[in-house]
Parts: structure tokens; C-alpha cells; sequence
């Protein structure tokens, strides 16, 4: 559970590197205990953001506020912060305990606090019969719980981590993700994870914020930006999709109806939607399509011919060539099972509104 207050609040935050643009006014609250993703590609801001928060960058513009300090002009240990890096950082040369120490010596506390705090981070994290083993001699995995032992150590209010996965082969990825969830759940700490990896945000996030050109596209809970993607850059890069351009031709409520071949499909539209007789494009993820031998009572349907089919294991992809368009093709996720039996007959295709997201832009 989550305070109501942020821990975090972001407030027209803008950074310039001589005439490149990292972050464009960027506003935002972290709320106390939760798991908040920078997603987008290189280049988009999440990095810069992060090291904006931990005092190794100052803003161009703008206020950081962290625990209702006005933290934009302290350096780094003058910070509730602490950071996990992509390649952990640890010191080769100092055993488990002494990685785990080295915060808290930083701190000032005596050999019998420091000593306390040690064990009780690595009964929590596991790491008990690795005490007295150097980095080199661990796994992966556990450098990565290592490295976490030493950050959350000394206690701080706001977790970094800078693609701390991104090391790991993807079996081990897997389980560390899990790993990194639960150990934030426990401790109710509030984490701040930068990724390019969408299946990693997916996974692992409370909440989400895709990035792109130092702005926000959208910001919402993983559900929200894989089924409702607000614009066309965030249905690109979270998962694959069917994207259809139509035009606007009426609007009920949320729901906006749109031309597509001279067929009339419904879609469930975000705030700032197009308007009646303007082009729009609509995103439609592989799995929501269904397969009916006659037409569905589904809220749109359309009538196709399959052209592919590519076998994935437990499901398949299937290509179909939509009839009465200028060969429109949507490609659908089902089971291997569905996927042998759908034959080269014409087959309907059939959709409900609030599965098919009226993209903004």
C-alpha cells in the first residue's frame, strides 16, 4: 500500500545539454512505497532523470522535491537516496560484508550498529553464507542481491535503479525480476527502475511512465498502457499490435466509431481523441482478436482470409487478408491448438470496443 503523499514530487524539471533537450519540463509524483518504471528507448530522458534525482546531475530548470525537501541543489550524500548501477559497482576487493558496511561507515555508525544492520540485510536478502565471499565468486544473481544489500543498508527513502538487469542472461533476468519485486513489496520501500526492456515494465512496475524526447508519453499502470496505449509511439513499443487508420465518423461518450474501408468499428478513446471527420489510427493487440465461423456478436467483425501462419510453440501467429479492403492484413495471437485448425476458408474476425485503444496522435 501506497501513502497518499509523495515521497517524490518532480516539478518542471528541464535539462539541456548545450543545444539537446534531454528532459522538457517534466512533471511528476512518486507516491511512498511504490514501484515506478522509466521506460523508452536511448536518448528519451529516463537515465538523465534518475541521476537529476540522485544529485549527480543538477536541472537546466525546475525544483526536485523529496520528502518535502528541496533537494534540487544537494549532492548526492546530502540525499535519502540511494542508487543500484547496471554493473553493481561493487568493490572487488572488499568481501560481502564489508560492500554491505561501506554505506554505513559512510554514515558514521559504530561497529556494533554497523555489525547489526549487516546481519539483519542479509538474513533478509539471503546472504548469510556469502559474508565473507568476494564478488568474484558470486553469481550473477547474487552480486545483483549484493549490490541491493548495500543500497538498502543504510535506509533510504528513495531506491535508484539503473538497468540493474541488464547484465543477467535472460533464465536469470526472469528470476531476479521476481526476486526485486517481492524484496521491494517487503520492505514497502519506494523504487524508481529505469529500463528499455517493456517486458521487464510489465513485469515488475506499479506503474509506468514511457518516455520519449525527454517528454512523457503516457503514464499509467501496466494494464492501462498495454490495452489503452494513448498514443502511437506507446502501442509501437509496449508489445505488438494491429494498428488501423479510418476516419472519425461519430463519438458516443468514450466510444469513438471510425471509417475503416467502409466498415464502421467502434474503439474506446482517451481524453483529446480526434474528432468527427478527422483521420485517426486505432491499435488493437494480437490476442484480443477471436476466430468464429460465422459472424460474432462481438462489436466489430470483419470477414478474412488467412495468408500466414508462423508456430511459436503454445500459440501461433495467423496472418489474415481482410475482404473488402485494399488488402488490409491483422495478424492475431491463439493458441497452437485454434491456430492448426483455421484452415484457408474465409473466417470472421471479431473484436469488442475496449479492446481496440483510438490512439491520441
Amino acid at each position: 500500500m501506497t501513502d497518499s503523499s509523495p515521497l517524490v514530487r518532480v516539478e518542471g524539471v528541464s535539462k539541456h545539454f548545450g543545444p539537446v533537450v534531454a528532459l522538457d519540463n517534466l512533471t511528476l509524483d512518486i507516491a511512498r512505497g511504490e514501484f515506478v518504471t522509466f521506460l523508452g528507448p536511448s536518448g528519451c530522458g529516463k537515465s538523465t532523470t534518475l541521476r537529476i534525482l540522485g544529485g549527480f546531475e543538477r536541472p537546466t530548470s525546475g525544483r526536485v522535491i523529496l520528502d518535502d525537501e528541496d533537494v534540487t541543489a544537494l549532492p548526492p550524500e546530502k540525499r535519502h537516496v540511494n542508487m543500484v548501477f547496471q554493473d553493481y559497482a561493487l568493490f572487488p576487493h572488499m568481501t560481502v560484508r564489508q560492500n554491505i558496511s561501506f554505506g554505513l561507515e559512510l554514515k558514521g555508525m559504530d561497529k556494533s550498529a554497523i555489525r547489526r544492520r549487516q546481519d539483519e540485510i542479509m538474513s533478509f536478502l539471503e546472504l548469510g553464507a556469502f559474508g565473507d565471499r568476494y564478488p568474484g565468486q558470486l553469481s550473477g544473481g547474487q552480486r545483483q542481491r549484493v549490490a541491493l544489500a548495500r543500497a538498502l543498508a543504510p535506509d533510504p527513502a528513495l531506491l535508484l535503479l539503473d538497468e540493474p538487469l541488464g547484465a543477467l542472461d535472460a533464465k536469470l533476468r526472469s528470476q531476479v525480476q521476481q526476486e526485486l519485486k517481492a524484496i521491494q513489496r517487503r520492505t514497502h520501500k519506494t523504487f524508481f527502475f529505469v529500463t528499455h526492456d517493456q517486458e521487464e515494465a510489465l513485469t515488475m512496475s506499479d506503474r509506468i511512465v514511457v518516455m520519449n524526447n525527454g517528454r512523457v508519453e503516457q503514464d499509467g499502470t501496466p494494464e492501462d498502457l498495454y490495452f489503452h496505449p494513448a498514443t502511437r509511439f506507446v502501442a509501437e513499443f509496449i508489445g505488438d499490435t494491429n494498428l488501423l487508420t479510418g476516419q472519425v465518423c461519430g463519438r458516443e461518450g468514450d466510444t469513438v466509431m471510425m471509417d475503416w474501408f467502409g466498415q464502421t468499428l467502434h474503439g474506446h478513446a482517451p481524453a483529446g481523441a480526434p474528432g468527427v471527420g478527422d483521420s485517426v489510427t486505432a491499435s488493437i493487440r494480437l490476442e484480443k482478436l477471436g476466430f468464429y465461423a460465422t459472424r460474432s456478436d462481438a462489436t466489430n467483425s470483419v470477414l478474412g482470409k488467412v495468408i500466414g501462419k508462423t508456430f511459436l510453440g503454445s500459440r501461433m501467429t495467423v496472418d489474415l487478408m481482410v475482404e473488402e479492403t485494399q488488402g488490409a492484413i491483422l495478424r492475431a495471437f491463439v493458441d497452437a491448438e485454434t491456430g492448426q485448425s483455421v484452415g484457408s476458408d474465409p473466417v470472421w474476425i471479431g473484436w469488442e470496443s475496449d479492446n481496440m485503444a483510438v490512439l491520441r496522435e
